[in-house]
């Protein structure tokens, strides 16, 4: 397989899972707004700050309001980090190598594309804005379903499936910091609402469900940690996905230095001790756990697309 194509699958794949990924970030916040008491107000620059983008979001707006924020993340054409960039970047990609994917993939993200950008002022308004996530949510996922479905299951679907589960692990990652980025207020009067906040945390990745059949105990930061953070079964931890990198990389030659530096960052996730990982020390240890994918595709990069 030519490098740029395995390049351009590997793209297609990310660039649909941070679409998806994002809408869910956007999720969190959305869904403390509506669960919180009404005293308690949760700002948006923190999640602008996950993402590491703030100095690029003050070069184009003076404050952290809602609607610039939710521009900024959803339909922003100058964003790196919208919605609408990274289907842009997914169509465009999948554009070049029509010839390896189906053609019903290619139809689904073109018209992915062109429903959210046609339907992107929805997403601003509280009313609307749910089911433009959800329409961006099912889109991705049903997309990963086709391509699971109909796309031949050889070297380009190792590089589509490696690509999706960096970008998962990464949201993921950001997801959790959501809860480590001081977006509730510390207070003795908010204690009771902070399952709550970590409930959020767990729907924003479809987990809850699968939380409360693994776990079986009410929902408490240790235990959702755990879960998010180690579980081998549920497809969105951060473990589950790092195995997904593993298994595919098996398949491709040269895979010895970038198999050894992906087991140096599960041994790092399998060592750590959820339950004494405090605010401070839980949005550093995410922080470590980020710049160890960002090396793992450097890694990948250099492997394998030069």
């Amino acid at each position: 397989m030519l490098s740029r194509v395995a390049e351009n699958i590997y793209w297609m794949a990310r660039y649909i899972e941070r679409a998806e990924n994002t809408a869910r970030l956007i999720m969190v916040n959305t869904n403390l707004l509506l669960d919180l008491p009404t005293h308690v107000q949760l700002g948006w620059q923190p999640i602008i700050e996950i993402l590491g983008c703030e100095k690029y979001y003050l070069a184009q707006y003076d404050d952290f309001e809602e609607r610039s924020v939710l521009k900024y993340l959803i339909a922003d054409a100058e964003s790196a980090n919208s919605i609408l960039t990274a289907l842009r970047l997914a169509r465009e990609n999948a554009r070049t190598i029509r010839d390896i994917i189906p053609r019903e993939a290619w139809e689904r993200i073109n018209d992915m594309y062109f429903a959210a950008k046609s339907n992107a002022a929805s997403g601003y308004s509280k009313k609307g804005r749910f089911n433009y996530l959800q329409q961006i949510i099912l889109g991705a996922q049903t997309n990963t379903g086709l391509l699971a479905g109909t796309m031949l299951h050889d070297m380009g679907y190792d590089f589509l499936k490696m690509g999706r589960n960096l970008e998962r692990a990464d949201m993921t990652t950001r997801i959790i910091d959501v809860r480590s980025a001081d977006l509730l207020p510390e207070h003795e009067s908010l204690t009771p609402f902070e399952n709550i906040q970590w409930m959020s945390v767990l729907k924003s990745l479809t987990a809850y469900q699968m939380y409360r059949r693994t776990i079986q105990e009410r929902v408490n930061r240790p235990d959702v940690l755990k879960f998010l953070l180690k579980d081998k079964t549920f497809p969105r931890s951060f473990f589950h996905a790092l195995l997904e990198v593993k298994s595919c990389l098996k398949h491709l030659p040269r895979n010895k230095i970038v198999i050894t530096e992906l087991n140096e960052i599960g041994k790092k996730v399998l060592r750590v001790d959820q339950a004494i990982l405090k605010q401070d020390e839980l949005h550093k240890f995410i922080d470590e756990l980020q710049m160890g994918l960002a090396e793992l595709h450097s890694r990948i990069s250099q492997n394998y697309y030069q």
